[in-house]
């Protein structure tokens, strides 16, 4: 019979990962089974696996992540379009202080320069999802307070291997996905593509569409080398990915989200999403008994242009303020809504400031991962190390289009462009780490030291800013101490802390010479239980902020005036339990009922009273909380599996958020101050039958209760997840 669960952890070391069997690569990344044993690695680390991503047959990571403890989501368009994931509490606006990993390299825009993660990966294509926390995530920079999440794309075949997938569904969503890939002799190839696409579920004023369009393309050529002491393999990667989507930033009023959740404005019509995304990689992987190395060579490129709603012309009132109070701001309202025209006779001419945040990317560099297992005094040590040098750099080239409202339809004025922000920044990077495990009698200890060495650039591209400009240099020492404590064969203690880090942009201002990066010292405390059968694992975390820092983007803040800049917190603490249960039932030698259940709590606080312009906080009390991070969460994946078919029920519930970290504010217009994201439960349902020689087909109903509860308020206005869609799709290998 075959069926999966949901893997509780992966150990990590050599090349960028684990490499305890060569024979079993996945790709750059080998995850060690532990289905029928207990793992001895010390930190906290989730592996999803292919078996498991094909059961819900998800496009959106935010829906992936259900199942894996510790992670903190803000859902925006309902699409996982542009995802916002936060680990142990830490922000989770546009994955920014995650670290993202493909195959083991950085895969965002711009992790140091610009770390807000506009680009995410097709998950449909990958193969495996692993998430890294604690001391696990410290090989693996820049963001380590909170950890890593690494995409493992499909791996070159050893035989002729090929697959398509082809779905329809709910608001014309389809899908089309198929591989294939052959080796010859020691020469392998592999050709991957995917299109999506949906028209949308929102119901948009005068018409038109509120999906999206994606393309993705892969192509892997490696070959490999047979030697007496070392296997080698050398790989060379390109990727291509496109995206047209009409999405937008402005929400509803909560009036109007209660007659009508789905709704989109007027105004948002020529909301548009245009990007590209090319990749190049080179890899050469050294294995041997003792030594692996792995050396990769790469370079990402991306371009995006998003038109949305930025203001109104004329308007004392920001956009956040109009959707919260309505009533106060009638007109201002009734024009972004298409009741109003923008040129009234003798009445105030509200135009609408479209604006189109132009930017392009890049990120390459030199990764060097190894891992080198000896003896020495007496103990058995597994040394992990790397160095790499990464360049990335984001030039923006935003700018205004004036629209105007005539007869409900949104149109631009001609010659009206207006040039707005024009910068540059750029930074160049050398990281190292070592990790020594050294096993001790039942103890794994681990003794690890992570270094960053950032030297970075900043330029007001504007003509008459030219003297706005910073050159910057910061390094730090992150070090940290893991252990895993073997009480059975079945059962374990592991225990870890770090320190953690988040660099700042390039035009960030040093203060008295220094530069205040974001920093933290993590604990973590827990244990794991594994007899093959039933796994348990609790893991305690608990995260000390000398210094929280924030920074204002168009997804999280509101604000035109306060965009890119950066904001201190001060000291904040953030602590929670992460808990996962594991069992199998076996009803008779056809039929299995896997049970998977999740329960992640977390609180937070900050330590001291302040006041900041950043709109989230504004007056903050000691005592008071993060806003967009839920006390409660908690997930159940409950099976029934046949060897010729399966049901699945996934069911995430999510408590409330505050949509900001205080409640009242005297004297500072917080439009959403003592507001609250409701409490939600979602269900999801797939299910499947094989054909045998036929292939199979599969059926899933995401939100099957249709909960239409918003799912934030940023940043202009309430916002709805998706609602209840069909899905039926068949596959075919070959």
């Amino acid at each position: 019979m075959k069926y999966t669960q949901l893997a509780l952890a992966v150990s990590i070391a050599a090349t960028g990962f684990n490499s305890l069997a060569k024979d079993n690569e996945l790709e750059h990344i080998q995850i060690i089974s532990h289905q029928t044993s207990l793992r001895t690695e010390a930190g906290s680390a989730t592996l999803i696996d292919e078996a498991t991503l094909e059961q819900f047959e998800y496009d959106d990571i935010h829906r992936i992540l259900a199942q894996v403890p510790g992670v903190n989501i803000r859902q925006e368009d309902g699409y996982g379009l542009r995802p916002n994931i936060g680990f142990r509490g830490v922000t989770p606006e546009r994955s920014k202080k995650i670290t993202i990993l493909e195959d083991g390299v950085l895969i965002g825009p711009s992790p140091y320069s610009a770390p807000a993660a506009y680009y995410f990966p097709l998950t449909t294509r990958m193969t495996a999802v692993e998430v890294f926390k604690g001391p696990a995530a410290i090989k693996y920079g820049p963001q380590t307070v909170a950890g890593t999440l690494n995409l493992v794309t499909r791996q070159v075949p050893d035989y002729s291997l090929g697959a398509i997938d082809l779905a329809i569904g709910s608001d014309g969503y389809q899908k089309a996905h198929g591989y294939y890939g052959d080796r010859v002799g020691d020469f392998g190839f592999l050709v991957e593509g995917v299109t999506l696409q949906a028209d949308g579920f929102k119901e948009l004023d005068g018409g038109g569409d509120t999906g999206f369009d994606k393309n993705d393309l892969l192509v892997k050529l490696d070959y490999k080398i047979t030697g007496q002491q070392f296997d080698q393999r050398v790989e060379l990667k390109l990727s291509y990915a496109d995206e047209l989507s009409d999405e937008t930033y402005l929400g509803l009023t909560d009036a109007d989200y209660a007659v009508s959740p789905y709704r989109r404005y007027a105004a948002s019509q020529p909301a548009n999403m245009d990007t590209k995304h090319t990749q190049v990689m080179f890899t050469h992987q050294l294995s041997g008994e003792e030594l692996n190395l792995t050396t990769r060579i790469y370079r990402n490129d991306y371009e995006r242009a998003w038109l949305k709603l930025n203001s109104l012309s004329n308007s004392t009132a920001s956009l956040s303020d109009i959707i919260a109070f309505p009533e106060q701001f009638s007109q201002q309202y009734d024009v972004i809504s298409g009741q109003r025209d923008s040129v009234v006779a003798g009445e105030t001419n509200y135009f609408l400031n479209m604006g189109t945040n132009d930017r392009s990317y890049y990120s390459q560099g030199v990764q060097l991962d190894g891992n080198w297992q000896l003896p020495l005094f007496g103990l058995k040590h597994n040394v992990s190390f790397g160095l790499r040098f990464h360049q990335d750099e984001i030039e923006r080239n935003h700018y205004v289009d004036t629209f105007a409202m005539t007869d409900g339809i949104n149109t631009i004025v001609p010659d009206s462009r207006l040039n707005t922000t024009q910068n540059t920044e750029s930074t160049d990077a050398w990281s190292v780490y070592i990790e020594d495990q050294m096993t001790i009698d039942n103890l794994t200890l681990g003794l690890g030291l992570r270094g960053e060495f950032m030297a970075m650039h900043y330029q007001n591209d504007s003509p008459e800013q030219a003297n706005d400009w910073q050159q910057k240099n910061s390094q730090i020492w992150l070090p940290g101490v893991s252990g895993f404590y073997q009480l059975s064969e079945n059962a374990g203690l592991l225990f870890g802390v770090h320190q953690g880090f988040v660099p700042s942009s390039p035009a960030t201002a040093v203060k008295d010479g220094e530069d205040e990066f974001e920093k933290s010292v993590n604990y973590e405390l827990g244990g794991r239980f594994n007899n093959g059968n039933t796994a348990l694992e609790v893991v305690a975390f608990f995260n000390d902020y000398s210094n929280l820092t924030e920074s204002c983007g168009q997804s999280n803040c509101g604000s035109q005036a306060q965009l890119d800049r950066s904001f201190s917190g001060g000291e904040v603490d953030v602590w929670g339990l992460e808990t996962q249960f594991m069992h199998t039932y076996t009803l008779t030698e056809t039929l299995d009922l896997p049970i998977n259940f999740t329960y992640t709590y977390t609180d937070s606080e900050f330590k001291e009273a302040f006041f900041s312009e950043f709109i989230q906080w504004g007056h903050v009390n000691a005592g008071d909380s993060l806003p967009y991070l839920a006390d409660h969460q908690a997930s159940l994946n409950l099976a029934v599996r046949h060897q010729d078919w399966y049901v699945d029920m996934l069911v995430k519930y999510t408590s409330e958020m505050p949509e900001t970290a205080g409640v009242s504010y005297e004297g500072f217009d917080l439009a959403l101050a003592g507001k609250y994201v409701p409490a939600r439960t979602v269900v999801d349902l797939a299910a499947g039958y094989d054909l045998a020689n036929y292939g199979q087909v599969y059926v899933k109903l995401d939100n099957v209760f249709e909960n239409d509860k918003l799912v934030s308020r940023r940043p202009y206005g309430a916002r709805p997840s998706k609602p209840r869609t069909f899905t039926l799709g068949y596959k075919f290998s070959f």
